[in-house]
C-alpha cells in the first residue's frame, strides 16, 4: 500500500482550520511529519518551536478553510 501523503495534508490543514484560534493560530498536536510537510509547502510557519500552537500563512488560512468546507461539511440544501 503507498500512503498519498498529499491527501494526508490536505487532512491535516482542514482539521487545524478546526482547531484555528487567535485568528491565525492553530493546535499542532497532529503528526509531525505532516507538519513539517506543510511547513514545506509554505502553508504554516516552522512547527518546530516551543509553542503547543502553529501560525498559518495567510496562502495557508485560506487553503484550510477551503478543505475544512470540503471534508468535513454538508452541501447547503
Amino acid at each position: 500500500m503507498e500512503i498519498d501523503t498529499d491527501n494526508i495534508d490536505d487532512t491535516v490543514l482542514g482539521l487545524l482550520w478546526l482547531t484555528l484560534h487567535d485568528e491565525r493560530r492553530a493546535w499542532k498536536e497532529l503528526d509531525w511529519d505532516a507538519l513539517d510537510r506543510l511547513h514545506g509547502k509554505g502553508l504554516i510557519a516552522n512547527p518546530a518551536n516551543k509553542a503547543k500552537s502553529v501560525v498559518l500563512t495567510d496562502e495557508g488560512l485560506r487553503r484550510a478553510e477551503e478543505l475544512f468546507r470540503t471534508l468535513f461539511t454538508h452541501p447547503a440544501p
